[in-house]
């Protein structure tokens, strides 16, 4: 028998209207999990012009360099005034020797590095360089002398001392500059050993010359 019209299958209408409603019931199952999960994270407040204009200035402190006051310099001490024990200084050099001298006025007493001046210097040139400033100004018996001398040996310590206690007493008193220039009391001496040269014995010294 010949089909004078097409078959078209039957649709059910209760099972459309059945996917339709699990359909609606995932997309709502979706939107609650994007609310829970929008609620879990907060939001980050908007960026309000108060507080722009809160965190500007902070931003320019800090920006801007922090003046720190100046601290006072260390001026040098006036040497021509007594310390707080009521010593004037005086600094003497010679050779390898340095001696820093103190003096105040006293009963002549010499000591040097805490020993009296007869026993720290055994020779008896050594003790009339120490107390010649003294005596060409006439101050002998007149200071308490105070020594602390390191280096070199017995003449340069000696020789250091004598500057030491002349510059000393030019500080106490300018009118001793006179009397100690012209006695050359305030002169550094410079001379130093002179050093040994290779291929010599000594600074000028050579070595016997043999010719054969």
């Amino acid at each position: 028998m010949a089909k004078t019209e097409e078959e078209t299958p039957l649709i059910d209408p209760t099972a459309l209207a059945a996917a339709a409603k699990a359909k609606s019931a995932k997309t709502e199952a979706k939107a609650k999990a994007e609310a829970k999960d929008a609620k879990a994270k907060p939001k980050k407040p908007a960026k309000s012009a108060k507080s722009a204009d809160v965190k500007a200035p902070a931003k320019a402190k800090k920006a801007e360099k922090v003046e720190k006051p100046e601290k006072p310099k260390n001026e040098p001490r006036d040497r021509t005034q007594p310390d707080k024990s009521g010593y004037i200084w005086g600094t003497g050099r010679r050779k390898r020797s340095v001696a820093r001298v103190r003096i105040r006025p006293g009963k002549g007493e010499i000591l040097v590095n805490k020993k009296k001046v007869d026993d720290y210097f055994a020779r008896r040139q050594d003790r009339e360089a120490v107390a010649a400033p003294l005596k060409a100004t006439d101050k002998a018996g007149a200071f308490d002398v105070f020594v602390n001398v390191k280096g070199g040996g017995t003449t340069g310590q000696a020789g250091a001392t004598m500057l030491g206690i002349a510059r000393a007493l030019r500080n106490y008193d300018d009118g001793l500059l006179k009397t100690l220039r012209d006695g050359g009391y305030l002169t550094r001496d410079g001379r130093m050993v002179e050093r040994k040269k290779p291929g010599q014995r000594g600074a000028r010294r050579k070595f016997q010359f043999s010719k054969r």
